[in-house]
């Protein structure tokens, strides 16, 4: 894993040991950014399950003004750590050890882009999907959210706050769009 582009480009992420998290392969991490590339220039963002924290740091190489990583995985909250400081991305950052449902229900901070990655087919991707939607708030109104998911675990979410603006499927990876 490494940093595709921006002020981090070319350094190496450390990934998180064991095998509790996915992380982000990089040709869909440059297609995601490819994507987000004209929006991303100031936002902040929140990147949920964030495991070693690839998405983030990505943004925040490519122009993102703040990221707040959540895991409840105490060896991705070391790794997180670890790859900001590496990057020298730390100062932009929060990071905090704890479980996402909670703190997607206490937090007042709005943000512009949520990512969502989860560990595979326990149906949490849907679960802070419905949290999000019980405080829209969270995200800015022309935000959006982005899930990272295995296409076989991907339904439908009716939701009444936000909706399903496009996939991109790469490969065993389908990125899935929302926005308010």
């Amino acid at each position: 894993m490494r940093v595709v582009a921006g002020t981090a480009r070319g350094k190496k992420l450390s990934a998180v040991p064991g095998d509790s998290t996915r992380p982000i392969l990089d040709r869909v991490k440059t297609a995601l950014f490819d994507i987000l590339r004209p929006h991303i220039q100031g936002m902040r963002i929140l990147d949920v399950f964030a495991g070693s924290g690839g998405v983030g740091i990505e943004a925040l190489s490519q122009g993102a003004a703040h990221c707040t990583f959540i895991d409840l995985n105490n060896n991705a909250f070391k790794t997180i750590k670890q790859n900001l400081e590496a990057t020298k991305l730390a100062a932009q950052a929060a990071v905090y050890n704890t479980d996402a449902f909670s703190f997607l229900r206490r937090t007042t901070e709005t943000f512009d882009l949520v990512y969502i990655a989860p560990p595979q087919y326990e149906g949490l991707w849907i679960e802070a999907l419905r949290t999000l939607a019980e405080r829209p708030e969270l995200v800015s109104p022309q935000g959006m959210i982005v899930v990272q998911i295995d296409p076989k675990e991907y339904e439908p979410v009716a939701l009444a706050a936000f909706s399903e603006e496009r996939q991109k499927k790469y490969g065993n990876t389908l990125l899935v769009f929302y926005r308010r």
